[in-house]
């Protein structure tokens, strides 16, 4: 639980750039649910974050901003009954989704014709689906 989030193989984040905010959960919990700070909320700067290299944190930023709020993405977890379980969870949602905006984009596809002998297959069952329908037709 303590320690940097860990965002790839080489990449993580300290925790001293995490704040977390603890909640009244809804859902189930029985008679605690009223008592327990379970709901989880983890922010992180990622505008002011000296974790990721420039060209990243251009990526990240680029790519999760519908997400963030003045620079500072946050992730919600509120599932489980503990406040563990819910700060593992958020933890584990930020550490995806930092991942996959830091990810380098996919290669480019590179058009290609379909070749001869799927276009060959593609008329001949076109041409027997004709017939079969000609044959059901009364007037030969």
């Amino acid at each position: 639980m303590t320690g940097p989030l860990r965002i790839g193989d080489a990449l993580s984040v300290p925790e001293t750039e995490l704040r977390w905010r603890f909640s009244r959960s809804s859902g189930p919990g029985g008679q605690g649910v009223n008592t327990t700070d379970s709901r989880v909320e983890l922010s992180f700067d990622l505008a002011a974050t000296e974790a990721l290299g420039p060209a990243l944190k251009a990526r990240a930023l680029q790519r999760l901003a519908p997400r963030l709020v003045n620079g500072v993405i946050t992730v919600t977890a509120s599932e489980f009954r503990s406040q563990l379980r819910n700060r593992d969870a958020a933890q584990a949602r930020l550490a995806r989704l930092l991942h996959e905006a830091v990810a380098p984009p996919p290669k480019r596809r590179r058009p290609t014709r379909p070749g001869r002998g799927v276009t060959e297959r593609r008329l001949a069952a076109k041409r027997h689906r004709s017939e079969i329908k000609r044959l059901r037709r009364g007037d030969l």
